[in-house]
C-alpha cells in the first residue's frame, strides 16, 4: 500500500500546528517553507484537513492555520482518511470470474478469500491509526529528541508564527 506524500505532510503540519501559542496561525508558505514542500500542493491538503475539522483556517493578512482540536483527539487515522478518503486501499474488482472458461456462478457465493483478508489487514491497519494520536507522536518524539528538534521548531516558530483573534 502506498499513501500519498500529503499524509506525510499533513501529519508533519499538524503536528507543527501543536506547538502554537493561544491564537497562532502559521501561513501554508510557512509549514510549507517548514517542511521543503510546495505551497500549492500542501494547500490541498490544509483545506483537506479544515474541511475534516482538524484545523481551523484563519482569513486575512494575518492568517493562517490552526489546529480545531487538542492534538490528543487528533488520530492518525483522521488525517489519513481526511487526505485520502475513506474509501479502502484495496478494492475488489472480482477478476476471478473473468477470463476463458468461467466457472458457474455458484463457485461465488462467498466472498472473494483475497478481498476478504485485504479487509482485515485494512481493519488492523486503521484501528492501529486510530489508537495513534499525534499528541502520542509528539511525546514519542519529545523522549528522543536532543533538544534540537526543539530548538529548530521553536526558531521556526519565533519567525513565523502570526498572532489572530480567537
Amino acid at each position: 500500500m502506498k499513501l500519498s506524500d500529503g499524509v506525510e505532510q499533513g501529519i508533519h503540519c499538524v503536528a507543527v500546528l501543536s506547538g502554537l501559542s493561544e491564537g497562532g496561525v502559521l501561513s501554508a508558505a510557512a509549514l510549507a517553507e517548514f517542511h521543503g514542500v510546495s505551497t500549492s500542493y500542501l494547500l490541498k491538503h490544509l483545506q483537506a484537513l479544515s474541511g475534516a475539522g482538524i484545523l481551523e483556517t484563519v482569513p486575512g493578512p494575518r492568517g493562517g492555520y490552526r489546529l480545531a482540536k487538542k492534538p490528543e483527539d487528533i488520530s492518525l487515522l483522521d488525517i489519513v482518511l481526511a487526505v485520502e478518503g475513506p474509501a479502502p486501499a484495496f478494492r475488489c474488482s472480482e477478476i476471478r470470474q473473468r477470463g476463458p472458461n468461467p466457472l458457474p456462478q455458484r463457485y461465488f457465493t462467498k466472498p472473494c478469500q483475497v478481498s476478504a483478508a485485504m479487509m482485515r489487514a485494512e481493519r488492523a491497519y486503521r484501528a492501529e491509526l486510530a489508537a495513534t494520536s499525534i499528541a502520542d507522536i509528539l511525546a514519542e518524539l519529545s523522549a528522543d529528541d536532543d533538544g534540537g528538534i526543539a530548538a529548530r521548531g521553536c526558531a521556526f516558530m519565533d519567525m513565523h508564527e502570526r498572532r489572530a483573534a480567537r
